[in-house]
């Protein structure tokens, strides 16, 4: 099962955790964890690449992570943030045994 945390401060989503390997079909033809991996790369890479946006990555084999600084104001890193939330939402829903999404706070 995929395992999506979003990171919260102050009512907004700053940043996420996705852990897990869905287990959906096998390696290569994993539909779920294909779209997951999608959206992780498109966010972590608008954010860092696109928006320049020095943020804490990190990245292994089971696991990867990203928070904005404390200090972040940038609009666009937080709507990408929000685009990912409302994705892993309907992610989540579509596939209720192979994603669960939750909150922390940060």
């Amino acid at each position: 099962m995929i395992k999506v945390v979003l990171l919260s401060r102050r009512d907004r989503v700053v940043g996420f955790r996705v852990t897990g390997h869905a287990g959906y079909a096998e390696s290569g033809s994993d539909i779920v964890c294909a779209g997951v991996t999608t959206a992780v790369q498109l966010v972590a890479n608008g954010i860092t690449e696109c928006a320049g946006i020095i943020a804490e990555v990190q990245v292994q084999e089971n696991l990867v992570s990203l928070l904005l600084p404390e200090t972040c104001c940038d609009e666009a890193a937080f709507l990408l943030l929000e685009a990912f939330e409302l994705q892993m939402g309907v992610m989540a829903q579509e596939y209720q045994e192979y994603v669960v999404l939750t909150y922390a706070e940060v």
